[in-house]
C-alpha cells in the first residue's frame, strides 16, 4: 500500500515544511504539479484558518510581521505591490489605507486570506500628527 505524500498538518514544523515545498513548486511553474500545488494550498489554508490569529492583528502589524518573516524591506513591497516608495512608506506609517488592489496583492504574495488585511485600523491624519495627546 502506498503512503500519502501529504497529510493533514498537525505541527508548526510540518506547516513550515509544506510552505517551503509549495513555494518551490510555484517557483518551478511546472504544469504537471498543479494538483500538488492545489492540495498543499488547501492543507496550508486549513491550518491557517484553524491556528492563526490574523483576525486579531492590525493589518499593518500583520504586514510588518510577514515582511520580517520573509526578510522583506519596504523597497521589496514597492516591487511586489507596484506602488511608489512614498505610498509604501505612507501605508507602513499609518498615513494611507490599503486599497482593494493592494490587499489582493498582499494576500496572493503572502498566501493569506484577504480578510487578514481587510480590517479596519486607525490612520494617522496629517492634521493630527503634530497634536499632542492630552494629559489626563
Amino acid at each position: 500500500m502506498e503512503t500519502l505524500k501529504y497529510k493533514i498538518i498537525k505541527s508548526v514544523e510540518q506547516y513550515n515544511d509544506y510552505c517551503d515545498v509549495l513555494e518551490n513548486l510555484v517557483a518551478e511553474e511546472d504544469i504537471n504539479t498543479l494538483d500538488e500545488i492545489e492540495l498543499l494550498t488547501l492543507l496550508i489554508e486549513k491550518w491557517d484558518k484553524e491556528n492563526n490569529t490574523f483576525n486579531d492583528a492590525d493589518p499593518i502589524v500583520l504586514l510588518k510581521t510577514l515582511m520580517s518573516d520573509h526578510n522583506l524591506k519596504a523597497q521589496d513591497l514597492v516591487n511586489i505591490l507596484e506602488l511608489s516608495k512614498g505610498t509604501v512608506s505612507k501605508i507602513l506609517n499609518y498615513q494611507k489605507g490599503l486599497s482593494k488592489n493592494t490587499i489582493r496583492k498582499l494576500s496572493c504574495y503572502f498566501k493569506v486570506s484577504q480578510e487578514a488585511f481587510n480590517r479596519p485600523y486607525k490612520l494617522i491624519s496629517e492634521k493630527n500628527r503634530t497634536l499632542e495627546t492630552p494629559v489626563l
